[in-house]
């Protein structure tokens, strides 16, 4: 366990593992039920689910990391990608000795936890998605701002210009864009939870990861959509829809073989684990209580 430099929450403890050169930071909650392993999207890290996890570890053992090059984990290089993550999450499961886990993730983390999933299956135990679209399915589309879609993707995959842009303006992008424009329930995301997810992204380097995996979504859609193809998933999977409706549903059922469980949380925006923790907990552990069953 190491000295954590930003906010916490009771009851859970701070860790680094070494990864193939680079360290995840992480946490863990609760001492017994099945292992479930939470994985943020952008712009966020752990802290996304921090309302989340006291109300899984009850049932279950809780791991909650930062993707290499956010939150606390060391800043990623200019290699940074999906896949590069996905082989940093298969090293954590292993290190821990915790797999097979109940994979959670959400946002832009869908092409990494279909990478895990697809070259390391005896690490998985379920898959639930979050909010959630993949490249090559769909998801680049959003990129297109002149059909709606959002300015950041590009900005973002752009060489230099995140850094260039941003630094120095973490708090304001965070609090006064980012999460205003996709949430949907008024005070879900306070001051305390900008402050802290800014903090992280402040950092020297601090954009590299949400760099790396936007720069994955417009390059890497043919491989993603082959992958789907060649290696359907045979695992049982929930989708949770917030505001994007039944996107994330649509697309896990392109990607698994049985059934997709689907659970759509009518007045909530796009981060659900701040906005509707209560609900999100509720979803995972009926379905988590099924698989495990």
């Amino acid at each position: 366990m190491s000295t954590h430099p930003g906010a916490t929450i009771p009851g859970v403890q701070h860790h680094r593992a070494a990864v193939d050169g680079a360290e995840l930071h992480y946490v863990t909650a609760g001492t017994g039920g099945s292992p479930v392993l939470l994985v943020h999207g952008f712009p966020e890290s752990w802290w996304a689910f921090h309302r989340v996890i006291p109300l899984l570890a009850a049932r279950h053992r809780v791991v909650a990391v930062d993707l290499r090059g956010f939150g606390d984990s060391s800043v990623a290089d200019d290699a940074f990608g999906s896949a590069v993550a996905a082989e940093d999450l298969h090293r954590l499961v292993d290190t821990l000795g915790v797999g097979p886990v109940h994979l959670v993730g959400q946002d832009v983390a869908g092409a990494t936890l279909l990478r895990l999933a697809t070259s390391h299956p005896a690490d998985i135990a379920s898959l639930s998605a979050v909010e959630m679209g993949l490249p090559g399915l769909g998801l680049e589309a959003f990129a297109d701002v002149t059909h709606g879609g959002s300015w950041h993707i590009g900005a973002l995959a752009a060489p230099g210009i995140a850094e260039m842009l941003f630094t120095g303006r973490e708090r304001e992008l965070l609090g006064r864009w980012a999460f205003p424009s996709m949430v949907a329930t008024p005070g879900a995301v306070t001051e305390e939870d900008v402050a802290e997810l800014a903090r992280t992204y402040a950092r020297p380097g601090g954009w590299r990861g949400a760099v790396g995996l936007y720069r994955s979504i417009l390059s890497e859609g043919p491989e993603i959509a082959r992958l789907v193809e060649e290696r359907p998933l045979d695992v049982p999977a929930l989708a949770v829809g917030g505001l994007g409706g039944d996107v994330t549903a649509a697309t896990l059922r392109r990607v698994v073989r049985g059934e997709v469980r689907a659970v759509q949380l009518d007045g909530v925006g796009h981060y659900v684990a701040l906005e509707a923790p209560d609900r999100l907990a509720t979803a995972l552990g009926d379905f988590l209580a099924t698989v495990d069953r």
